[in-house]
């Protein structure tokens, strides 16, 4: 067994709830604000919302990795919980809280590393440069969702 690490990010949108769950739920646009996403790709479609089964690959300093992910909770407008399905271990969940006009995200993701490499995770090491890229996808996130990007379904 490795050893779960975990990081959470937040970021406040001032749109109403309903148009950041939107954007949140346009998979194809994620790589325009997830900067290590290259594609997210639909296995499933046998749901009339977001797809159960997605296949992820992500592509950063010359690395590639592809895995799945099977949304395990869905709250319409309030909650999207993850987790993959082999390959690196990883869970995830983004909350949506509607806070008068403006829309509150939190996203923690987490994932298990072999404990030999856990250490190089911490965060005065390459666990605060994972952290900081998420935020910086999140506020990417904001930008697209202010800046009126409507989804095309």
């Amino acid at each position: 067994m490795g050893r779960w690490l975990e990081h959470a990010v937040t970021c406040n949108i001032k749109a109403p709830i309903g148009s950041v769950w939107a954007v949140w739920s346009d998979l194809d646009a994620m790589p325009l604000w997830m900067t290590w996403i290259e594609s997210v790709k639909t296995i499933d479609e046998d749901t009339k919302t977001l797809p159960d089964l997605t296949e992820w690959t992500l592509a950063a300093n010359g690395f590639r990795f592809k895995w799945k992910a099977r949304i395990i909770e869905r709250i319409d407008a309030q909650k999207l919980e993850w987790k993959s399905v082999g390959g690196l271990p990883t869970t995830g969940v983004v909350k949506f809280f509607e806070e008068e006009k403006n829309t509150l995200v939190r996203l923690t993701i987490s994932y298990e590393l072999p404990k030999v490499l856990a250490p190089l995770m911490e965060p005065s090491i390459l666990g605060g440069m994972v952290t900081k890229e998420l935020q910086s996808n999140l506020d990417r996130f904001r930008d697209l969702v202010e800046s009126g990007y409507a989804p095309s379904n």
